[in-house]
């Protein structure tokens, strides 16, 4: 039996001549008939969907999650259901600031995005390897995110603009120090914590809501490289962490997550002493403890890279019953920004695509729009309510209301009672959580980076900064200062 494959055009036409285009002699100019030609270098001019703004390095896996602990008590989501119970997953890591071919040993925050295939749909928690951010309000991100970006006259990596958007925005200290520890640069992705990073929120079959954090605790043990390694591996291979994931699932050595949950209720929300929904503020484990839920295992590498990682697509505002959302304003601004993104990018159907699509039956009347390869409805009506179809909502999926703190809308007060506080936490991490050792690479790596300040603010930058570290921990604030060689009025601190 011959099992040789003919080649074909994209329209299954078999041709030949692939490699040479048809010519006037061997030596004349080309007939504009050859089709084969056309087809293939229209299409090469093509192969390159929009980059990911952010994010646009990754790598990704599927997977299964096992729950081994009954949370009930807090969810009514399906996938929690039952002890035992798997569902699949496909989790990608990435970096934030890079472009697509950028290193992925970057100091960079990771990116940690989930998709659930459940049998109520598609849910997408869609974090970080870190539990906090740089900013707590959405209006910011496309101001951040420029500054981690490129100078718009040099077209380089501007430390300059980095440091003087954190100096101008106190409330980023907490994340730059984990960004400037060795945190920064983990050792690949299968070393790292995975975080939802946002407060969400869960509903039980009673229809209680209480907030809750993500964590996966990686089983592998957290390995860093030091700022020297990161830079040497970033000249010997760019693609340490794709190549440290794919190789290690492929030799069967799976990585694997345990998820662990922190619950907080409606009541002590309200009576917290900071906002819990502060994307740049933490939780205490004390207070809230870690709570078991399950495990995440990666254990199949995609088949085809831009298939299955560079056509997949998370958005926050995907979450199934059980599951909920919470006041936190990035989370809110990123309920709309994500999915806005990947329609952008890979086009209003993006979630027919394979790697993105239910693996449930999907019912809709949505339709039409550009690559709709479902079928389109068929025949079906396109409108609700209809005298035709039997699909109709489904009442034991009615979300809860929710109560809301007043009735008055108004502008983000960034002076309220609270919101200043930026440097309790920071402060926090850096005495008592950094070892000694870990203390001195975060100095080295600040003075390092803040040493690429340049221009005729560069005092002013360096200043405004100095006085955050100082605030944070006295020690970090005269670390830094003694690094950069700044001479400091301990009176002004």
């Amino acid at each position: 039996m011959n099992d040789q494959k003919k080649l074909t055009t994209a329209s299954g036409i078999p041709y030949y001549h692939h490699e040479d285009t048809q010519s006037i002699g061997p030596r004349g100019p080309l007939l504009l008939q050859d089709f084969i030609l056309h087809e293939k270098m229209a299409h090469f001019n093509r192969e390159r969907i929009p980059e990911r703004i952010v994010h646009a390095k990754g790598s990704a896996a599927y997977g299964t999650f096992t729950v081994t602990h009954d949370i009930s008590r807090y969810t009514k989501a399906k996938l929690f259901s039952e002890i035992g119970k798997q569902t699949r997953i496909i989790l990608r890591m990435s970096t934030v600031g890079g472009e697509k071919g950028s290193a992925d040993t970057e100091r960079d925050p990771r990116g940690f995005a989930l998709k659930f295939y459940t049998e109520d749909g598609n849910w997408d928690l869609v974090g970080n390897n870190t539990p906090v951010f740089f900013i707590k309000d959405g209006k910011k991100f496309s101001d951040f995110i420029h500054t981690q970006k490129r100078d718009p006259y040099t077209n380089c990596k501007s430390a300059t603009m980095v440091w003087d958007f954190f100096s101008h925005n106190p409330e980023s200290l907490h994340q730059v120090l984990f960004l400037m520890s060795d945190r920064g640069t983990p050792y690949g992705y299968r070393h790292m914590h995975g975080y939802g990073s946002h407060t969400y929120s869960m509903i039980n079959a009673k229809n209680e809501r209480a907030f809750v954090k993500f964590h996966f605790r990686t089983v592998q043990g957290i390995k860093n490289f030091t700022a020297g390694e990161a830079l040497q591996m970033k000249g010997e291979d760019p693609d340490f962490a794709q190549r440290d994931l794919l190789s290690s699932i492929d030799q069967g050595d799976f990585p694997k997550w345990i998820l662990k949950i922190q619950v907080m209720t409606e009541e002590q929300a309200n009576h917290h002493s900071f906002n819990p929904f502060d994307l740049t503020k933490v939780w205490s484990q004390k207070e809230f403890p870690l709570i078991e839920v399950g495990q995440l295992e990666l254990n199949e590498n995609p088949s085809n890279y831009f298939a299955e990682v560079e056509q997949l697509a998370f958005a926050p505002a995907h979450i199934v019953d059980g599951i909920g959302h919470s006041p936190d304003k990035m989370l809110q601004a990123r309920i709309l920004s994500y999915p806005d993104a990947q329609r952008y990018r890979l086009g209003v159907n993006y979630e027919q695509i394979p790697v993105n699509r239910c693996p449930y039956l999907v019912n809709n009347y949505e339709r039409d729009g550009r690559m709709r390869v479902d079928g389109n409805g068929y025949e079906q009506p396109n409108y609700y309510p209809n005298s035709f179809d039997t699909t109709k909502p489904d009442e034991t999926y009615i979300r809860p209301s929710e109560v809301l703190e007043n009735h008055i809308a108004d502008w983000y007060d960034r002076n309220g009672p609270g919101e200043n506080e930026h440097f309790f936490q920071p402060g926090t991490f850096y005495r008592d959580v950094l070892s000694v050792e870990e203390k001195r690479s975060l100095e080295a790596n600040i003075i390092d980076s803040m040493s690429g300040i340049t221009g005729p603010k560069r005092e002013e930058i360096i200043n405004r900064q100095l006085c955050h570290f100082f605030r944070a921990d006295m020690a970090l604030g005269i670390a830094i200062a003694k690094g950069l060689d700044i001479k400091v009025d301990m009176q002004q601190h």
